[in-house]
């Protein structure tokens, strides 16, 4: 298993059980890291994804070209597990991603700028596998971050 993956801070989620910690923290290695396959220690084999990507399969198979393409669009991604909230069979996420853009992204080609990008995510386990994951990504942020949002005028910078 990679040491480089995301960790939750000890400080985060005491009550977090240590299978459901670890599951959490193979998804954001999946993510952040090369191995892709980490999600399969993380998730259900009909994990729900809400709402998928376009063209996103099911189950962990599905997310793996999507964390796939994430990589290529920027190989230095890195994953910090900011805050971890939990309650009975549930942990809500909030995540800080970094990486330069030095490859296409959703048809926008490299722009070779630094960006960050916030993700809340909301989980719900079987056991101690992520069942469901409803998410939301700052994806207008980065855009912008990488140039491919259209400038509005009289807008805040």
């Amino acid at each position: 298993m990679p040491t480089d993956i995301a960790r939750i801070p000890p400080t985060e989620a005491p009550d977090l059980s240590p299978g459901r910690r670890l599951a959490l923290e193979h998804l954001y290695g999946g993510f952040g890291t090369d191995d892709v396959d980490l999600v399969d220690l993380a998730l259900t084999a009909d994990w729900q994804d809400i709402p998928p990507m376009p063209g996103q399969g099911a189950g962990p198979a599905g997310i793996k070209p999507i964390f796939r393409l994430f990589r290529q669009a920027f190989p230095d991604l890195a994953v910090e597990i900011a805050e971890v909230l939990t309650g009975p069979d549930r942990a809500a996420v909030r995540l800080m991603a970094t990486g330069t853009h030095l490859g296409p992204l959703f048809g926008v080609p490299a722009s070779g700028r630094r960006v960050s990008l916030t993700i809340h995510e909301f989980h719900r386990f079987e056991d101690d596998r992520i069942a469901v994951t409803h998410h939301m990504e700052d994806l207008f942020g980065l855009f912008r971050q990488i140039g491919a949002w259209p400038a509005m005028e009289g807008a805040a910078a």
